[in-house]
């Protein structure tokens, strides 16, 4: 089946009749990329969950609005990650605990999660991508796992390509390092 268009998407939204219709063809075509977007930033099932919610919901309600002057999933990950971030925040500071100690609790729940079931390499990538700023680990995983391009990582964060080539470099470079140190755990 070949995938809908996002005009015409857009298109469906701006018609009372055809609205229900037109946020299924969009919860269908970008419903899965999010969740997985949310959880490699929270890491948690029911976290991720919960913030896939609460994005299209935003969605829904600021659809009608959407102006064009940036593809659409663009702005959808754009409402993603800004609730991820948030969502990281409101707990840093709820637990009053430091960002080390978030980064901690992000592992453990990664390390006992049963909706984990990668194999000890891909536990080892994620571990060591959550020993990375949070930015780094935003970019790392839009570019990495959602193979986006620069430009739209760029819509999404708000920040310039050439920070964006910086910052995904020096964030496999750490990476590498991590993976590096220890070769006989992998």
């Amino acid at each position: 089946m070949k995938p809908v268009e996002d005009a015409h998407i857009l298109e469906l939204f701006q018609v009372e009749k055809t609205r229900n219709e037109s946020f299924g063809l969009l919860l269908n075509k970008y419903q899965q990329k999010i969740y997985w977007h949310i959880r490699r930033m929270v890491i948690d099932h029911d976290d991720a969950d919960d913030l896939v919610q609460e994005t299209f919901v935003k969605v829904w309600k600021n659809l009608g609005t959407f102006r064009n002057d940036s593809q659409l999933y663009t702005w959808i990950y754009r409402i993603a990650t800004n609730e991820c971030i948030t969502f990281l925040n409101k707990k840093k500071n709820k637990n009053n605990i430091s960002l080390d100690e978030m980064d901690v609790d992000l592992n453990e729940k990664l390390t006992s999660s049963a909706y984990f079931d990668g194999d000890k390499i891909q536990r080892k990538l994620q571990e060591a991508i959550l020993q990375l700023p949070e930015k780094q680990r935003v970019i790392f995983n839009m570019k990495y796992y959602d193979d986006m391009k620069y430009d739209e990582i760029s819509e999404v964060l708000g920040t310039s390509v050439g920070a964006l080539k910086a910052s995904f470099h020096i964030a496999v470079k750490k990476i590498e390092s991590i993976l590096t140190n220890d070769p006989y755990e992998l």
